[in-house]
This record gives structure tokens, sequence and C-alpha cells, in this order.
């Protein structure tokens, strides 16, 4: 009993000692700031706004139907964003998991700001992962009288460098390592875009080294309703915290970053990305925001906002990957795409349960070689075979894509590109597009938000992309032979190439491997 007490007694002194040093190392602490409870506009407000009407406008031949049109492009997405973002006129909601610091990111704090000054009210809320290092610029955006900025599921401590951070979260690692995955980018409550997008040059086809094929969903209509509310429910929830509890500015300080991001802007105003947004944006302007806006039922699902406070794993009937899989019942197809895919043993006996039932399933994610995380890939891999043999077809975008693809933009040279979609096809006319990768970690930890339509055009441009995508001119076909033995089958300078080993370099080939060995598929 002594021996237990002293254990116990180091482990607080231990914990305490850690906190302390965090404290030294930060220079911050959590401090008393305002929470005020806010709620998205009324419809009679988002009706007289020039875009509610304009989306009444479009919707009255259409009635009880949602618009819908996917944003399959990195630079049309950001056109779109900036484009609603220069027409709200009364509220711009915002969320996200990551936001990075490039020409993208610069150039819609901007137009944010820009919005703000014609009497905006801006809410942003970003995943406290995503505010690691940011601070100083996210407490001068909250500085303006109109713009509101809050983090989720926050620590105190740690906040300016990764490393103090991940120190900082190693005593409350149960919870810290659950995140708020969502993204939404609101405009008065009228059009809304979800999807896999965060905030980042990667995700607009404008980093050089590595761009992200991604897709978004730009909905109009009744959704727009539930959309709005599961916004709600994350901005005005406990986990929801104002920056200005960790970190204060000037009350002018928005002008500041204001001057800095047009100074910055205008010294690259004539970049050939930017030229090539311009081109975008004014196209954009004059249309109906997308190429081919189709109509059809929606439905908004997302996880409760209180999720990562949870001890131990939700049940599943109250997770978005729940309410989804009540939808989600297949009768001749299923289509899955996803960045990361670690299947889990049940997941797999019902994907070849499906497949051995005659019904066409077929997934698309990341071959090893593309993979930005070589663990997740390491999770997956172990499933190929038993998948393969029971009729799935498995496809694996390829980490060499030529410069002409339909996922590579060449305006920023020879960047490779990465699956990041997150999407989910059902039937002939169904479709689920949001944050959601189809792996443990979206299920159980994150929470996820995204929008199940029903719609024959819609599901034919997601066929057509998924086409692409799955092409041997950018994904690798898997094989399994009489043996056993897996093979990837693509196509190279238009030339059959057939791998029996998989493609990928020895340091991603022992990340895989570290994966199995440690264990690690349901923190993936």
């Amino acid at each position: 009993m002594t021996a237990m007490r002293t254990d116990r007694a180091a482990g607080y002194l231990w914990r305490g000692g850690l906190l302390a040093l965090l404290l030294l190392l930060s220079g911050c602490a959590a401090s008393p700031v305002a929470r005020e409870h806010t709620t998205a506009l009324t419809p009679e407000a988002v009706a007289s706004t020039g875009l509610g009407g304009w989306a009444l406008d479009q919707a009255a031949p259409h009635e009880g139907l949602n618009g819908l049109a996917l944003l399959a492009d990195g630079r049309d997405a950001f056109a779109v964003r900036s484009l609603l973002a220069a027409r709200a006129e009364r509220r711009l909601d915002i969320q996200t998991y990551l936001m990075g610091d490039g020409i993208t990111t610069r150039a819609l704090l901007h137009r944010v700001l820009e919005a703000a000054e014609r009497g905006v009210t801006v809410r942003l809320l970003l995943d406290d992962i995503g505010a690691v290092g940011q601070d100083a610029r996210l407490a001068a955006l909250d500085s303006h009288p109109r713009i509101q900025v809050r983090v989720y599921n926050a620590l105190p401590l740690g906040r300016d460098h990764l490393a103090t951070r991940v120190l900082a979260s190693l005593p409350v690692a149960g919870r810290q390592h659950r995140r708020m995955h969502n993204k939404l980018w609101l405009a008065d409550n009228a059009l809304g875009i979800v999807g896999g997008r965060n905030l980042g040059d990667e995700y607009y086809n404008a980093n050089a080294p590595r761009n992200f094929a991604d897709l978004d969903l730009l909905v109009m209509g009744p959704v727009m309703e539930p959309l709005s509310r599961s916004f709600d429910l994350y901005w005005n929830h406990g986990l929801a915290q104002p920056i200005g509890r960790y970190r204060q500015a000037d009350p002018d300080a928005w002008q500041g970053l204001r001057h800095r991001l047009a100074a910055w802007l205008e010294a690259r105003s004539d970049s050939s990305y930017f030229s090539a947004l311009r081109e975008r944006y004014e196209s954009r302007s004059r249309s109906r925001l997308a190429d081919a806006l189709h109509w059809g039922e929606a439905e908004a699902l997302w996880d409760p906002p209180g999720k990562p406070a949870r001890r131990g794993r939700p049940p599943l009937a109250e997770t978005m990957a729940g309410q989804l899989a009540r939808r989600v019942a297949p009768e001749s197809r299923l289509l899955l795409v996803s960045a990361y895919f670690v299947p889990t043993e049940a997941g797999s006996r019902r994907l070849q349960a499906l497949a051995e039932s005659g019904i066409e399933v077929k997934v698309v994610t990341n071959s090893l070689e593309a993979s930005d995380i070589p663990v997740v890939h390491g999770a997956y891999a172990p499933y190929r075979a038993q998948l393969l043999a029971s009729g799935v077809a498995l496809f694996e975008l390829r980490g060499d894509l030529e410069a002409d693809t339909g996922l590579r933009d060449e305006s920023v040279g020879s960047s490779a590109s990465v699956l990041h979609i997150k999407a989910l096809g059902i039937d002939q006319d169904r479709l689920f597009v949001g944050s959601a990768n189809a792996d443990p970690r979206s299920v159980w930890w994150n929470t996820e938000v995204g929008v199940l339509a029903e719609s024959g055009p819609l599901f034919e441009d997601f066929m057509a992309f998924v086409t692409e995508g799955a092409s041997p001119q950018q994904s690798y076909a898997l094989e399994l032979d009489a043996r056993g033995r897996l093979h990837w089958l693509s196509l190279i300078d238009g030339r059959p190439v057939h791998l029996d080993r998989e493609p990928g370099s020895a340091g991603a080939r022992f990340l895989a491997w570290l994966s199995g060995v440690l264990g690690l598929e349901p923190w993936l």
C-alpha cells in the first residue's frame, strides 16, 4: 500500500513538473474572455441578402430540392470560396481542421477582412492543432470588431511550437488525440461548401512540392439550414474557446494584418497562379458559380460536437459514420474514394459480403509511394488480398503522375499529387461528400461533417471523376494471382507496367511495416 502511494505521488510530481515546464516554455495560460452565444441567420434574414435571393431564384423551378455541384479542381474551389466571401453581406462561417500559411490562405484571409469591413460578421472555428504557432495571427483577426475566432479542443500550454504542444498533450493524451476534422464554408447561410479541403496551398493546387487531389460539394437550398445548425452547435459548444483566452492582441492589430496581407499579395499579383485564379474568378462571377448546377435531395450529417470529450469510443449509432451506415444499403454499386483507407476486420468483412453478393465494389485510395502518411497505408495493406479475393476492385493512385493528368496542376510545375478525397458513391444516383476518411479515426475519434445527396446527374459527374482517377494513366490496378501474390498494373509513358513489388521508397516501406508491428490500426 505504501509503495502504491509512493508511485502515485511520484506520478503527480512528474505531471506537475511537466506542466510547470510547459508553462515556462509556452509563456501563456488561459485568460478570462467573454464567450458570446451566437446562431445562424433566420430564414427571413437569409432571403434578404443578395446570395439568399439568388439561391431562391435558382431554386424556384425546383421546389423543395437542393442545388448541388462538385468542385474538383483546386483553383475552382479557391475561386468559389473567394467569390462567396466577396458577395457575403451578413455572415461568413468558416470551420476547418488546418490553416496553413501560403498564398491561398493569405488571399482568403484578406477577403475575410474585406468582408468584415463591409459589415459582414465572420466566425472562424479552427481545430486547436491547426492553431499551433498561429496565435498571433488569429488574435489579430479576432481583434476586428466583426470577426470572432475560436479554437476547438484547446490546450493553454505549449501553443507556440509543435514540440511543446506534443509535450503538453501527454498528460491528457486520451482526449487530445481527438480532433475536430470538419470543413465548412458558409456564406449568408445561403450557400455552402462541404468536403475535404482545409485552408492551405496544397488544397488549391498552389503548392510546388505536392498538391492534394480533393473534392468539395457546393450546396444551396433546404440542406443549408441543418448545415448552418451544425456549425452553431460546434461554435457554441464548450470545447470551442475564444482565441483571446490564449492570446490577446491590440484592438487595432487587424489593421496591421490587413496591410501586411495586401502588400504581400500585391507583390505577387502577376504570378501565373493568380493570373489563372483571376480568370476562374471572373468566369464564376458571371456564371452560376459552377459549371453544372444539379438539383436533388440532400441531407446534412455530422458528429455530435462533444465527441472528443467522451470517455472511450462512442456508440456507433451516435456517430456520423453510424448515421451514414444506416442510410447506405447499396443494391448494385458502391464506390469508395478515401485518402486514408483502413477498413478494419469488420469493415473488410462487410465489403467482401457486398462483393460476393454481386454488388460492384470499387475502392480508390493512395498507393504507398503517393501516401503522405505511410503508417496508415501499413494498416490498410494486410486487407488487400482478402478484399481482392472476394471481388472488391482496388485502385491506388500513383505517386509519379504525369504533368498533363487531370489530378495535376500545370501552373505549379512538377508537383506531385496525393489523393485527399473523402467520398462515397451508391448505386446510380446517391453520393456522399464530406470530411471523413474510411478509417477508425474518422469513425471513433475525430468529428466529421458531410452531405448525402441524391441526384443522377451529380452522380454522373462523380463517376467521370472516379473513372479518370482509377485509369491506368493515374493509378495502379491491384491484381491477385493464383498463388495469392499482389501485382500492380498501370500505364507509364503509354506502356503497360506490371510490378511484382509494391512501389514506394525504403523509408515508406519501413514506416508501413512499423505500423503493423506497433498495432496502430485502432488509432489511425
